[in-house]
């Protein structure tokens, strides 16, 4: 069977889904697409990208509790650096900087208040003649 899958939808377990909202709308620049008043889960977007954060009392009994890492692909090493500007001017909490690593990929780390991490990276594997810099 050659089945193509659709993009994953994350749940990203939070403590304090207000909170966890806020920090994704004004920090990330997320849009809040539903569930802010109401529930134990949410659901954010940006772009092609869409999450749902969820509460304890969402995700208890599952025993999904943070932290989680999600790993967001973009297309390229001067998008990787546009978004690392933006979230680090945005007070985000950035956990490392964007640099090369010998998997071959560019990437930087940046966690929620939770402690959840997202890895944003560009694979230059793909890339002919990369030099890992």
């Amino acid at each position: 069977m050659n089945l193509k899958f659709p993009a994953a939808v994350p749940e990203i377990p939070v403590s304090d889904l207000k909170a966890a909202l806020d920090y994704y709308e004004s920090n990330l620049g997320f849009n809040v697409d539903w569930g802010r008043g109401e529930g134990n889960i949410a659901g954010i977007s940006k772009g092609d990208c869409r999450m749902f954060l969820t509460d304890e009392f969402f995700w208890g009994h599952y025993r999904n509790s943070p932290p989680v890492m999600v790993w967001l692909n973009l297309d390229s090493k001067e998008e990787v650096n546009g978004l690392y500007k933006a979230w680090s001017a945005s007070q985000a909490k950035i956990v490392s900087p964007p640099e090369s690593k010998p998997w071959k990929l560019y990437e930087f780390t940046v966690a929620d208040p939770d402690g959840n991490l997202f890895r944003i990276f560009y694979d230059f594997s793909r890339d002919e003649g990369e030099i890992n810099s």
